[in-house]
């Protein structure tokens, strides 16, 4: 066992978490599997496609909006300490995989998303009645070996809860201008292959 990038992050506040919420995020040598049913899985702004088709071909988010859409996710220990995540959303038409890597920066959880990681968002992480609320609060983009820092156009809200014997995400992002424009919510069962 070796401690998560969540655990470096929070210390001893990990404790504060649902005993099924501490197994989840307090870390594993073995890589983690998990599938559900997310109820609701991308943006019902049609004018949003065009730029979330692009995005998918990054494997940032997706162009579809549908209910009821099959998941899987795959979390891989990064030699360097970081966390890999591959979630393949299974959409009527075609599946779509989004991928990221959690890394500890200065103390903080980064998460570098894409296929070739070069969106950086800093997440701030709070731990309220057992359950695990994640925030972005700055992000970056990443040119070859120039690292950009952008205006906060979006904001990234993440939160962890443990529902009827399932552990549930509600991953939302929003803008000022136009409120939230993108979610994926819904349960899963997760579990390690040593």
């Amino acid at each position: 066992m070796t401690d998560s990038v969540y655990q470096r992050v929070l210390g001893t506040e990990l404790v504060g978490l649902k005993p099924e919420l501490q197994l989840y995020f307090s870390g594993h040598a073995g890589v983690g599997v998990g599938h559900g049913v997310f109820e609701v899985a991308g943006s019902r702004f049609r004018i949003l496609r065009p730029a979330l088709a692009y995005l998918a071909w990054r494997r940032i988010l997706f162009p579809e909006y549908e209910r009821d859409v099959p998941f899987e996710i795959r979390n891989t220990p990064t030699l360097d300490g970081g966390l890999d995540a591959v979630r393949t959303f299974h959409f009527k038409g075609r599946d779509r995989p989004l991928e990221d890597t959690m890394r500890v920066v200065n103390g903080q959880l980064h998460d570098f998303l894409g296929k070739r990681r070069g969106f950086e968002v800093r997440m701030q992480l709070s731990i309220t009645n057992g359950l695990l609320h994640m925030r972005s609060d700055r992000q970056w983009l990443h040119l070859g070996r120039i690292r950009i820092r952008l205006l906060p156009l979006a904001s990234v809200t993440v939160n962890e809860s443990w529902v009827d014997g399932a552990q549930h995400v509600d991953v939302r992002l929003r803008s000022p201008l136009v409120g939230e424009w993108f979610r994926y919510a819904g349960t899963f069962s997760y579990q390690y292959s040593d």
